[in-house]
């Protein structure tokens, strides 16, 4: 119970500072650090990251960094794409899910690592507006394309959205972290329910796991300001390739362990 604390609380202040990426710990952290099995850790795992993502995202909503149209869009795309998602997580064998996840890992944390000075797409127009001739095909592909991995291997897709929404749609990085979160929950509340009915939960680790997550969300909200989100990234990039080192050795080397 001590490690679900404390490993709900990292990932807490990670999607709090990074307004995403925290998630693509959780599996993990639910697997190794607190012992449920795969299947249950999928969808534990999308009910932390949504509740904990909510607390994050509620100062973004007051301090008007969110972009509601464009979440809808992303969102709902991706919220019809974690069924799918979901069924095929259902139809591979759990070493197979791990070792594609600890690859997505990897790839997470190269964007992490990428400089992201320059923005594309003209999504966001002056005064708030939308240009939807430009943004309507990429937010629904790609919210598509994230809703897919989100009810595959139980992560937000923060690390994902937030690059897309910057580089491809042209937020600015204060509205993409805000609207990034308010996704995060969309597809988590509907890659959770593609998989509640599915799996056994232990109720007693989630919500301990969950209080701690939002915890550490609210406290990195008061630090967030007073750190280098350059810095904060790349030491984070660094912790996401060591892990999923260690999640790749643990599904080729102890497959066993998935399951008990």
């Amino acid at each position: 119970m001590v490690t679900a604390l404390g490993l709900g609380a990292v990932i807490g202040i990670l999607l709090g500072l990074l307004g995403g990426g925290g998630s693509i710990l959780a599996v993990p952290a639910l697997v190794y650090g607190a012992g449920l099995p795969l299947d249950s850790a999928v969808p534990a795992s999308l009910l932390v990251v949504g509740v904990s993502s909510a607390t994050a995202a509620l100062p973004r909503i007051r301090a008007h960094q969110v972009r509601w149209r464009i979440a809808a869009v992303f969102g709902g795309a991706g919220a019809v794409a974690a069924f799918g998602g979901a069924a095929l997580n259902r139809l591979l064998p759990p070493q197979a899910i791990l070792i594609g996840f600890a690859a997505l890992m990897a790839v997470a944390g190269r964007r992490m690592l990428a400089g992201r000075t320059a923005t594309g797409g003209a999504c966001d127009l002056p005064g708030g507006g939308v240009n939807w001739r430009s943004c309507l095909p990429k937010a629904v592909g790609v919210g598509a394309a994230v809703g897919v991995l989100t009810g595959l291997f139980g992560v937000g897709g923060g690390f994902l959205i937030i690059p897309a929404l910057v580089l491809g749609l042209g937020l600015p990085m204060t509205a993409a972290v805000g609207t990034s979160l308010l996704i995060v929950v969309v597809n988590s509340a509907a890659g959770f329910a593609a998989h509640a009915g599915k799996a056994t939960l232990d109720y007693g680790v989630i919500a301990s796991f969950t209080a701690a997550a939002v915890a550490g969300s609210l406290a990195a909200a008061r630090l967030g300001h007073r750190l280098d989100p350059v810095r904060l990234r790349r030491w984070f990039a660094y912790l996401v390739f060591a892990v999923a080192a260690f999640v790749a050795a643990q599904a080729v080397f102890d497959p066993a362990a998935l399951s008990r």
